[in-house]
């Protein structure tokens, strides 16, 4: 339609993208001829079974792994063809993660925990620490900022760990099973708390997890099944169980 506006660029994309494991009969083909096309601004919750594909996609995604054939771009940049470098400077620039298990060091401050990235950015100490108290301020753990692991709940050590994928900018936060080890009351406040990053400051957002009730807190939800995607539909914002 003339005037229509034109859809925005992909900031993430798989072209045919083949991830194969062993050889001979020990083959594993994790993805098999994947396309998926992630824009900028989603909140998008990657679900399916245990060797369905959901973690080899994030691990590509995050630049941990290289598909086997096919493309992935970032930003309409072939990763495949980026050395070590090029692709630690890609993560430590663009992506923050978040895992199951927090990751925090033990007898660390919050403080120093969310600084950890900055470090390897070579930002000077004073830049650091305000960046990290502000990262703090923004997911409520303002005046815990001097608090070590132990003195913190679960969904604080979250929320740090938040903070600490949120402290160098990134344009895209991945989130591994963000709140396997929560209880429901401290999910909700951690999927609450992605959903205002995504929609208030339009941090790209992509959630493996294996639970419907948690996938509904995101606006797309792409499931995998040996290898393929066999569905890619919104989430109803209104919903709060999404059968896969």
């Amino acid at each position: 339609m003339a005037g229509a506006a034109e859809p925005a660029q992909p900031l993430m994309e798989f072209r045919k993208v083949t991830r194969i494991y062993g050889e001979g009969e020990a083959e594993v083909r994790a993805l098999d001829g994947v396309d998926l096309m992630i824009r900028k601004g989603e909140f998008v919750a990657i679900m399916g079974p245990s060797g369905s594909g959901k973690s080899t996609t994030m691990n590509i995604i995050g630049c941990l792994d290289r598909p086997s054939s096919g493309a992935y771009l970032f930003a309409g940049t072939d990763v495949s063809q980026l050395g070590g470098d090029a692709l630690a400077l890609l993560r430590r620039h663009y992506l923050g993660f978040v895992f199951q298990g927090f990751n925090l060091l033990a007898r660390t401050t919050a403080r120093e925990n969310v600084e950890l990235p900055l470090i390897y950015k070579g930002l000077p100490a004073a830049e650091r620490e305000a960046l990290a108290n502000a990262a703090l301020a923004r997911v409520g753990l303002a005046g815990r900022e001097g608090h070590d692991p132990s003195q913190l709940s679960g969904g604080q050590q979250q929320r740090v760990a938040i903070a600490r994928a949120l402290a160098g900018h990134p344009t895209v936060i991945l989130a591994d099973e963000p709140t396997g080890n929560l209880d429901s009351q401290r999910s909700h406040e951690i999927l609450t708390l992605l959903q205002q990053l995504n929609r208030e400051e339009g941090i790209t957002i992509v959630m493996v997890t294996h639970e419907p009730d948690i996938a509904a807190y995101a606006r797309r939800l792409v499931v995998f099944t040996d290898g393929h995607i066999t569905r890619d539909e919104p989430v109803d914002p209104d919903a709060r169980e999404v059968r896969a």
